[in-house]
């Protein structure tokens, strides 16, 4: 199949495909006689496997390294055990920046209980003032195109 029919088939983005191929996550496929990437279902089986990792906001580094696990199985899966409770203790930290971010935004939301004159707006003062130490700072999102996708920080 053709990368657009990969992509159709697991609902990524060409583009997206193109990136995995140049951050090693998928391997160079094979050409056609008019240079057309040619992708057959190991290759379909593998973008979905990444596209998975990617769903569960896993970083290309983790995908990079389950895919390791995955392509020369070790004699046990300790290392994937590890590297998923690693990836957990990230969510749960994560999970407790979002919970300071909204009680920072519910606190500032606080400020203007009836919207009036825009002069005297408490959130617009508020913001303006001090930045509000409790926030955690804009990391992105879950569902962020992969191309896209900043890495954490970890």
């Amino acid at each position: 199949m053709r990368i657009g029919e990969l992509a159709a088939a697991c609902g990524t983005p060409v583009e997206t495909i193109r990136y995995y191929e140049r951050e090693g996550l998928l391997p160079a496929p094979p050409r056609s006689g008019g240079n057309y990437r040619v992708y057959g279902e190991a290759e379909l089986e593998r973008l979905a496997f990444i596209r998975q990792c990617r769903a569960l906001d896993m970083s290309l580094d983790e995908v990079r390294a389950l895919l390791a696990f995955r392509d020369s199985p070790p004699a046990d899966c300790s290392g994937v055990n590890a590297l998923l409770d690693e990836h957990i203790g990230h969510v749960v930290h994560r999970i407790e920046e979002l919970r300071a971010l909204e009680a920072s935004l519910r606190a500032l939301r606080a400020r203007c209980g009836t919207p009036g004159d825009g002069a005297a707006c408490g959130i617009l003062s508020g913001l303006g003032q001090v930045a509000l130490p409790e926030a955690a700072p804009h990391t992105g999102g879950v569902h962020e195109h992969a191309a896209t996708h900043a890495p954490r920080r970890r």
